[in-house]
């Protein structure tokens, strides 16, 4: 099935950088020098070297990644159908919207579609992207077909040893209120009102400096200390989150709760 991959995401950072002489603002080049000619190299000359243990370089070129020979290449390889619930969301990284491609039958997407969707079940595949192979996963959103690239399994480093000691006892009612916090926190939440704040305050910064103005500062925060009293902790954050969602009492002024000290607290 002839199909075409377009990014669906667009990371963004806030204004672009490069680098310069902080003094007198003069850009910084990079050159290239070959250590052997002690020469600057063209870009085109340029290969990647991969060193062996004893010492010796394998010289790549660009032609040779190009004709690696994998069997995804240009293909998007389906080894199975899984439950969608079967992949663990730490393995996902970025997706692409497959689309049919140009001039070609639309009836084998929408049968792949509608049969992944019914099932509830996912496809696990190999692609190559670029010059590099990866694992990947096809999902239904919408109307779409989307792949998403996976980390291989031995991709994925070991957790052991880093959860907390498993003779730590949380209590009945320790849990009951770190529930109401939750649904006191989550209450009118709008995942698409967020913004990027470091991107706003970045755009704001380099304004400022071409304005020759005194940059915006952040105001420090002090460092929650170790909580004492759980339960009296939980509840002072449930207090706060309720009224920084507009659940405050009548005549007691509104206070806003930061999810840094619900983190905290919980």
């Amino acid at each position: 099935m002839p199909v075409s991959l377009e990014r669906a995401t667009e990371e963004h950072t806030g204004p672009r950088a490069h680098q310069v002489h902080e003094r007198d603002g003069g850009r910084i080049k990079l050159k290239r020098f070959c250590e052997l000619e002690d020469a600057q190299v063209p870009y085109a000359e340029i290969a990647k070297g991969y060193d062996t243990p004893d010492g010796r370089t394998a010289v790549v070129t660009e032609e040779d990644l190009k004709e690696l020979p994998l069997p995804s290449k240009k293909v998007v390889d389906v080894l199975a159908f899984v439950d969608a619930d079967s992949i663990d969301p730490l393995r996902l990284g970025t997706p692409y919207y497959v689309t049919p491609a140009a001039k070609t039958p639309n009836k084998p997407y929408v049968l792949l579609r509608d049969a992944m969707r019914e099932s509830g079940r996912i496809a696990v595949t190999k692609v190559t992207l670029s010059t590099r192979e990866s694992l990947a996963v096809l999902r239904v959103v919408g109307d779409l077909i989307v792949l998403q690239t996976a980390l291989w399994p031995d991709e994925i480093r070991s957790p052991e040893g880093l959860a907390p000691p498993s003779d730590v006892t949380v209590h009945r009612q320790e849990l009951a209120m770190a529930r109401s916090l939750m649904t006191s926190m989550s209450r009118g939440f709008d995942l698409e009102a967020l913004h990027d704040d470091y991107a706003a305050a970045m755009r704001a910064l380099v304004d400022a400096r071409l304005k020759g103005e005194t940059p915006p500062r952040a105001q420090v925060r002090q460092p929650a200390g170790p909580v004492q009293d759980l339960m009296a902790a939980l509840s002072a954050s449930v207090e706060d989150a309720q009224r920084g969602r507009g659940d405050a009492e009548p005549g007691k002024p509104a206070r806003k709760v930061t999810a840094k000290r619900a983190r905290h607290a919980s």
